[in-house]
């Protein structure tokens, strides 16, 4: 599977539930069986994408390495690799978690942008979040209203928002930042090329 820029091998589909996560903790619950509660089938359908995004933005983390990886490209208001895919995980927790399940969850928004590590740290955290996404989404159904509504100061849609709106929220900036990701990691490369 070519992920990030470089041909990785294709991960084989989890099949359990929501929260059946692979015992190794890095697999996702991919996939879902036909007979399935259509309810845990969505959530794990929603779940499958929002991994792919983070894997995507992994690998390309992981193929700049951990100093790289830290680095802003030379362009004003760029961020690292490394602060948006952590910036991600902000995203996917706050608005899933304490919007949509009504988690308690602790954001420092603006310090994400500045945050630093490794991609090894970066991953475990991302599996420690699809744990808790699982919890989160296991009793929640697409239509129904979110907990909570995020303050007017968040940056979001302008709007109110079903649980379904929510998760394609989430999915929006998951995909977008994936992207930022891919071509911060472009940049730096062809830099560290030049």
């Amino acid at each position: 599977m070519r992920t990030s820029g470089v041909d990785r091998p294709a991960q084989e589909p989890h099949s359990g539930s929501v929260t059946a996560l692979a015992g190794d903790g890095l697999k996702p619950p991919y996939g879902s069986p036909i007979d399935e509660d259509p309810t845990l089938r969505d959530q794990n359908e929603y779940l499958y994408f929002l991994r792919r995004a983070f894997d995507g933005m992994l690998g390309a983390l992981e193929d700049l390495g951990d100093d790289v990886g830290n680095v802003r490209p030379p362009l004003p208001g760029a961020n690292s690799a490394y602060a948006i895919a952590y910036h991600c995980v902000g995203v996917a927790d706050y608005w899933i978690g304490h919007i949509v399940a009504g988690r308690e969850v602790d954001r420092d928004r603006a310090a994400e942008f500045t945050a630093t590590g490794s991609a090894h740290e970066l991953r475990r955290k991302v599996d420690a979040l699809f744990q808790r996404l699982a919890t989160d989404l296991e009793s929640v159904t697409q239509t129904a209203l979110p907990h909570n509504t995020p303050p007017a100061e968040f940056e979001g849609p302008d709007r109110p928002l079903s649980v379904q709106g929510v998760q394609l929220h989430v999915l929006e900036e998951l995909a977008q930042h994936h992207g930022h990701i891919q071509i911060t990691r472009d940049l730096l490369m062809r830099g560290a090329r030049s």
